[in-house]
């Protein structure tokens, strides 16, 4: 009999993050809704008061898509909304 282990290696992440934009003045804030109770709300008040402090606007508020939840992705439709209108993006929340 052979016995073999569960535990297997655990791969990094494949992507990374955009750079930090280094000023907000003048930039595009977008908010992305993912779909938990009252996401929305905090969402679009923490952005409401990014902009109002560092000079930005809100210019973007939409949910994920059709049929979309906190587990699903954005549709390809709203994420290339999102690349025309903001340059940057707040979304999730935790319960």
């Amino acid at each position: 009999m052979q016995i073999h282990s569960p535990t297997g290696s655990v791969g990094g992440w494949s992507t990374t993050r955009a750079p930090s934009l280094p000023v907000l003045a003048g930039r595009r804030i977008g908010v992305l809704d993912n779909g938990k109770p009252n996401a929305r709300l905090l969402l679009e008040h923490a952005a409401a008061q990014l902009a109002a402090r560092t000079g930005a606007t809100v210019a973007a508020v939409t949910g994920k898509g059709r049929e979309a939840n906190a587990a699903t992705p954005a549709d390809d439709a709203t994420i290339e909304r999102l690349v025309e209108e903001v340059d940057l993006v707040l979304t999730g929340s935790a319960d």
